[in-house]
């Protein structure tokens, strides 16, 4: 790879239209393409918030091993699964209007008091009260998504909560070179020393039916950003999942981070990401690697990595201009649109 890199027009938002049936029930010439991203967290959020700019057929697959905070209680006490991730993703979706914002606000509001509930969100609160009403996960979310007027669908990767864990070399200091497990999503994020690999319990967890169904029905899949090993490889244990990532025709996208993690990704190189990506995985093949064009020191390096996946390398400026580690969603927005519409071109949407 040389060190040009692509042009990047800064886009803004970009109104979908509705996708259109042809004689034989295909999607009309220039429909919108149908959209997959995995993750979890704030990575996923940023994702979202991008993606929901250049397409309306998209669909949120999250992680369910979260265990700090509000998600962790009411996962501890209800025996639910986690609500936190499923929240934030919802947020995403939501428009830039007001009814948008304002409930993206509401959502994400955390009470303050001395008492048990102290510290929850109001859409954790919300999420698991009609969980518990219409005992089903698919449909309560996208009830709270049809409120929200979210952009999108969101699901959760399985139908059990998870429990995260991980083989971590020099978790203790004292024993630089001893191999212990550390268990759950919030201590893995956040552990000193080396994970050499995670995996889930239990170790093979359902899928939900209508995340495999959409993945095997994308035409692009996008994993990442993210928290590595708590967020983006997590969807990778789920053997229902892992599948139709490796059957599905769709192209595949991972988007790497502006930064290595405090904790659990100290250190890592962006090849490196892909490296342990692969160990997890090994017959999953990639499409794209996106990447922000000042976060990778050696492009080559990263590009004989992204080839072992049978994926090239896109190089875009994609982080906030105003120095934080964070994306901004327009210019993630337009370099997702470039790839979707410069890679392949396999869809009827184009």
């Amino acid at each position: 790879m040389t060190g040009r890199t692509p042009r990047m027009r800064r886009v803004g938002r970009l109104v979908p239209s509705r996708r259109r049936s042809g004689a034989e029930g295909r999607p009309a010439r220039g429909a919108q393409p149908k959209v997959v991203a995995l993750g979890g967290g704030h990575g996923l959020s940023a994702s979202l918030a991008a993606l929901r700019r250049i397409t309306g057929d998209l669909t949120a697959v999250v992680t369910v091993a979260d265990d700090g905070g509000s998600s962790g209680r009411l996962r501890d006490e209800l025996g639910v699964l986690p609500p936190g991730d499923l929240r934030k993703a919802l947020a995403a979706l939501c428009g830039d209007d007001d009814w948008g914002q304002t409930w993206a606000r509401v959502i994400k509001h955390r009470f303050e008091s001395r008492g048990e509930l102290h510290g929850h969100a109001v859409g954790n609160l919300l999420i698991v009260a009609l969980w518990e009403q219409l005992g089903d996960h698919v449909q309560a979310l996208d009830l709270v998504g049809k409120l929200l007027g979210a952009h999108g669908r969101v699901l959760p990767m399985s139908a059990v909560p998870l429990e995260l864990q991980a083989l971590v070399r020099g978790h203790d200091p004292a024993a630089p070179d001893e191999v212990t497990t550390v268990r759950g999503q919030a201590t893995v994020a956040l552990t000193p020393g080396e994970v050499q690999s995670v995996h889930v319990v239990p170790e093979d967890p359902p899928a939900v039916p209508e995340a495999v169904e959409a993945v095997l029905d994308a035409d692009w899949v996008v994993l990442g950003p993210g928290s590595w090993f708590s967020s983006v490889i997590p969807h990778l244990l789920v053997p229902e999942l892992l599948q139709a990532l490796q059957e599905t025709k769709a192209r595949r996208v991972l988007s790497l981070n502006l930064a290595p993690q405090p904790g659990e990704t100290d250190g890592f190189s962006p090849q490196r990401h892909l490296e342990v990506l692969a160990r997890h995985a090994p017959k999953l093949a990639l499409d794209v690697v996106l990447a922000d064009e000042a976060a990778v020191p050696d492009r080559d390096s990263l590009t004989d990595a992204a080839k072992r996946l049978g994926a090239t390398v896109e190089l875009a400026p994609v982080a906030s201009p105003d120095g934080c580690p964070t994306h901004d969603p327009e210019l993630l927005a337009a370099a997702y649109d470039r790839i979707f519409r410069m890679h392949g071109r396999i869809g009827p949407w184009r």
